[in-house]
């Protein structure tokens, strides 16, 4: 005897396989797309999500593509010592600085973030906060560290990090706030650029409020103590 279901019963069944199936091929386009991209992001300057949003929602898309030579080692120094001070001697995730701050109320936070965990969120992920995006960036960080150089990591960061409503890359935030190319950034304004980055939105480094001149006063400080902690560049 052949036990047969209503149809009106297996219905729900049939749209919950249907909806597990559409998941799951995000998912797999999530997975896929970053092992597909990031070896050509070793040769090509690559977009981000953030941007291709940005551009499609109509703030438009300011970015000015430059080699790391030509982005001056004052921003340098201030961006690894203030977002990822051992980014020379991890493999892409920091799990002592990951751990602190997954112990904290709240959720995490930016401060658990490597550059290469940004890089990797900036380029395929979202920018909201969640521990499903953090388990993402996660080993793509590690997959972005063995696949790219330290050097061309750290350079498709500061292409591709958003420095206002638009605008992305530390050649074209440079040209906006103080009219000159990243490859002639001063100390201080290399540090006022830095010290926007957690929230470029409402942050203006050529218009700093009194705790924006202060955060950059102490990145400022720790960027002329950088020496070995950017040797790998």
């Amino acid at each position: 005897m052949t036990l047969r279901v209503p149809a009106a019963l297996s219905r729900p069944f049939e749209g919950r396989k249907g909806l597990i199936a559409g998941i799951a091929k995000v998912f797999a386009i999530i997975v896929a797309l970053p092992l597909i991209l990031t070896p050509i992001y070793a040769f090509v300057p690559p977009v981000s999500t953030l941007m291709l949003w940005s551009g499609i929602t109509g703030q438009g898309m300011k970015r000015d593509w430059v080699p790391f030579d030509e982005i001056s080692p004052n921003l340098v120094n201030s961006v690894i010592m203030s977002e990822d001070g051992q980014f020379c001697s991890h493999w892409g995730v920091d799990w002592n600085a990951l751990n602190a701050v997954l112990d904290r109320a709240g959720g995490p936070s930016r401060g658990a973030s490597t550059i290469a965990m940004q890089t990797v969120k900036n380029l395929f992920l979202w920018s909201s906060r969640s521990y499903i995006r953090k388990g993402l960036e996660i080993p793509l960080a590690y997959y972005a560290d063995f696949i790219l150089s330290k050097r061309r990591v750290l350079e498709i960061y500061l292409n591709i990090a958003e420095w206002g409503p638009g605008l992305f890359g530390a050649e074209a935030a440079s040209q906006y706030y103080f009219n000159k190319p990243a490859a002639k950034l001063t100390p201080r304004q290399a540090a006022l650029l830095t010290a926007a980055l957690p929230n470029p939105i409402t942050r203006n480094p050529a218009k700093p409020t009194r705790y924006l001149n202060n955060r950059a006063r102490n990145i400022e400080a720790r960027a002329r103590a950088a020496r070995d902690y950017v040797g790998c560049l």
